[in-house]
């Protein structure tokens, strides 16, 4: 994916505060703030905040895409598919293809941490559609979990 011209070019995406779509859900904010659509698919940036308590994802995996964390506030219990760490302002975890990971908020403060998918999948699909359910009320089987994980490059370990 290098650039082959010889002069640059003006093909800067600029998207304000304003134009940011959320998902919001009661004890998360997803800001999706750079979705591969914005970012010609070579990556996907959102801002994860979450309310103390919030809690997180089980321990899971990806198969075609790397996950990176960058706590920007408070403190994200993050697991390297070995052990929980306590991540503070400025921590950072990097995930590859296959890493088993989570995240979670135990905390009695507010928390916030940058995600960077690479490549970019549409993540901003998997978040929405666990909303969707979650606001319809509707209980899925095991199956129809499963069916929607592996739908999405979601490997619950």
């Amino acid at each position: 994916m290098s650039y082959t011209g010889d002069v640059g070019e003006v093909n800067a995406v600029w998207r304000p505060v304003a134009e940011v779509p959320t998902i919001d859900r009661p004890l998360t904010q997803a800001r999706l703030v750079g979705t591969g659509d914005v970012t010609r698919k070579q990556f996907g940036l959102f801002e994860w905040r979450m309310r103390p308590h919030a809690g997180g994802p089980s321990a899971h995996f990806h198969k075609t895409f790397s996950e990176s964390f960058y706590v920007i506030s408070g403190t994200v219990r993050l697991y390297n598919g070995e052990t929980w760490v306590d991540a503070t302002a400025g921590d950072f975890l990097y995930v590859p293809e296959g890493g088993v990971h989570a995240f979670r908020n135990d905390a009695d403060e507010p928390a916030s941490m940058l995600i960077l998918f690479a490549p970019a999948p549409p993540r901003e699909e998997y978040f929405r559609e666990l909303a969707e359910i979650a606001e319809s009320g509707r209980q899925l089987s095991p199956e129809e979990w499963t069916e929607l994980f592996a739908r999405h490059d979601q490997y619950m370990v």
